[in-house]
Formats: structure tokens, C-alpha cells, sequence
């Protein structure tokens, strides 16, 4: 079973090229859909141990979580420490299922795939790309996105251009939606060989 990451900076189409992977076929383990979930469980006493005041209801308060450690290197690396063994561990276990189902590719979406070393459980990396002016429109598109929180993102992610240099595949995602299919398309093709 062939593992493949996708990743991408913020606004570069990544969650709609996983659809697109759902869509034909290949499982794919959402890593922001798994912390969304650890923060609703497993993670969230951890969190308020660390972060006191973070979690309400028992669920942790990514507004006041992100207030918390957006800015601050430290607190960031602590929580990264609490929650990325735990997204490893759901990962490895979809991993296990998938492979015992016998599918021939599975899809890990990472958003800092690179950053966080992921790329070394990977055996082929996929980046998503757009020009710059493309990704900036999406992003600030978004709901409670301000400029200054846009550029602390990026200034958290490996320039673009090194992603795409890293990577084995690279499909952008400028290029409209059908473009982008068959790119996907391409890539299943490539590493299954249907």
C-alpha cells in the first residue's frame, strides 16, 4: 500500500484535492478533521492542563487556544507536543485498517506535512499550489481571517517553493476544478497503475 501526503500552504486547494481523492476512491485521513475531533476528547484535558481556561464544556475553545499561542513559539511547540503523538496514533491505526482492507493508496492530509516531519511516514508527497494572489484572495476570503493572522500563518509554513521542490507531485489548483481532477486523476494513475 503506497502512503502519499498532501499538503499545501494555507489557501492552496488542499481540502478539495483530498475531495477529489475521496471521490475516486482512496481513503484519506483528514489530519485537521482528527484534531477537531481530539479537541472534543482526548486532548482537551490536556489541553486545559496546559492552557487553563481553554476548554469549555470539554471541548477545547480554538479561539481562545489560538489567542494563546498564535504568536508565541513555546506554547505553540507545547501544544504541538500534546496533540501531534495523538493525530500519529489515529493515523497509524487508518493506516492499518486501509491497508488490511487492501487499498492500494491512501492519502494523508497534512497541512504542515513538511514542518511537523511527516513527510518521512510518506512514500510519495503531493503539494498543492496557486500563485500568490489566487492563495491570498482565498485566504482572506475566509470568516475571521485578518491580514495579521494570515502572514503569522504563513510565517509558521516552509515557503511554497521549497514545498513544491521537496514534493514528487505538484498540481495547481489555480487552474480551475476539472484541471485539478485530472491531475488527481493523473497521480492515482501513476503510483496504482489503474
Amino acid at each position: 500500500m503506497i502512503r502519499l501526503g498532501l499538503t499545501g500552504s494555507i489557501g492552496m486547494g488542499k481540502s478539495a484535492t483530498a475531495a477529489m481523492f475521496r471521490e475516486a476512491g482512496v481513503p484519506v485521513h483528514d489530519s485537521d478533521a482528527e484534531v477537531h475531533r481530539l479537541y472534543a476528547g482526548a486532548a482537551a484535558p490536556l489541553i486545559e492542563a496546559a492552557f487553563p481556561g481553554t476548554v469549555k464544556d470539554g471541548i477545547v475553545d480554538r479561539t481562545i487556544l489560538g489567542a494563546r499561542v498564535l504568536n508565541d513559539s513555546e506554547a505553540m511547540k507545547r501544544l504541538e507536543a500534546i496533540v501531534h503523538p495523538l493525530v500519529r496514533q489515529a493515523t497509524a491505526e487508518f493506516s492499518q485498517k486501509a491497508e488490511e482492507a487492501g487499498h492500494p493508496l491512501i492519502v494523508f492530509d497534512v497541512p504542515l506535512l513538511f514542518e511537523v516531519g511527516r513527510d518521512r511516514d510518506c512514500d510519495a508527497v503531493l503539494v498543492v499550489s496557486a500563485d500568490p494572489a489566487v492563495q491570498r484572495e482565498r485566504v482572506l476570503a475566509r470568516p475571521g481571517m485578518t491580514e495579521e493572522k494570515f502572514q503569522a500563518i504563513l510565517a509558521r509554513q516552509i515557503p511554497d517553493s521549497e514545498k513544491r521542490r521537496r514534493a514528487q507531485f505538484v498540481i495547481d489548483t489555480g487552474q480551475g476544478f476539472d484541471a485539478a481532477r485530472r491531475a488527481v486523476d493523473d497521480v492515482i494513475r501513476t503510483l496504482t497503475g489503474r
